[in-house]
């Protein structure tokens, strides 16, 4: 049977405002999979991402729900950003469980801020419905970050090349090149990421709702990484930087995969469906029932 043949639009309510979603259903599995969009983002996702991801994990037994956050796509209501997003992620389990009551645990797959939201809706609810996250290239910008990746993945490219010097010695590197780079060293010497290792960060800091996600979480993460990502990249140095990232990536329970050559979204087919291959098989091979 063609998963797509069986596709359904689902509308519910979130905060009196009406969602709306696809279900993607799939026959005897108890464990579904909620699709986190991120931002500003809709429920078919760049290239059709999600649609394509959802259509192959109903394929492999899984049911998959696609959705809209309140005041995206075709969604209600004001529009909330992926800090603000554990509501609507608690409706979307709510209304897949009520369609398909045999459903008792819940994955929640999230790209970028929406691999986020779905870390820091597990910090706001414990949900023990969620038995797995599946978080590809989390989003954990700061300043201090996006410099520290940029210097250590593009400048120092620069700096290491013949043509930049040529070009620096001829006065063909403008000042305001020089200087951005001056500005970037500042403030990743200003700012080191590894503060939130030492809770130095504000109390509402994102990467700290993220950090205590991931560790309540139930069950077992899958963290996959673009080969040829600044997002990805950012994650790893701030994992690199902070000991409780460190010590959550050392967790049995997690799987880290890198998807050489991948672009922010798994644009290209042989990417995106390695993506979906590992999600697949990770949630073959685990027993999410159990949290093991």
């Amino acid at each position: 049977m063609n998963p797509s043949a069986v596709e359904e639009a689902l509308m519910f309510d979130c905060r009196g405002e009406p969602l709306v979603g696809i279900l993607h259903p799939a026959p005897g599995g108890d464990t579904a999979v909620v699709v986190v969009v991120g931002g500003p983002q809709y429920r078919a996702g760049s290239h059709r991402q999600f649609v394509l991801l959802a259509r192959a994990l109903a394929g492999a037994g899984y049911p998959a729900l696609r959705f809209d956050y309140r005041g995206m796509g075709d969604s209600r209501g004001d529009a909330q950003d992926f800090e603000q997003a554990s509501d609507d992620i608690a409706c979307a389990i709510d209304a897949l469980q009520q369609r398909l009551p045999e459903v008792r645990h819940v994955v929640l797959w999230g790209l970028c801020d929406g691999a986020s939201a779905a870390l820091m809706y597990c910090d706001d609810t414990r949900d023990p419905r969620v038995r797995g996250v599946c978080a590809l290239n989390p989003w954990v910008r700061s300043e201090a970050t996006l410099a520290s990746t940029q210097l250590k993945h593009y400048y120092t490219q620069r700096l290491v090349s013949v043509q930049f010097w040529a070009k620096l010695l001829r006065g063909q590197v403008a000042f305001g090149a020089l200087k951005e780079l001056g500005r970037k060293i500042r403030a990743a010497t200003r700012t080191s990421i590894s503060h939130a290792a030492d809770n130095d960060a504000p109390p509402a800091d994102f990467r700290q709702r993220m950090a205590r996600g991931w560790q309540h979480a139930g069950g077992r993460i899958l963290l996959i990484l673009s080969g040829d990502d600044y997002t990805a990249k950012e994650f790893i140095e701030q994992a690199g930087a902070d000991k409780t990232w460190r010590t959550l990536l050392a967790q049995p329970r997690v799987r880290r995969h890198t998807v050489d050559n991948a672009d922010h979204t798994f644009s290209d087919e042989a990417s995106r469906l390695a993506a979906e291959r590992l999600t697949i098989e990770w949630l073959r091979n685990q027993r999410l029932a159990t949290g093991s």
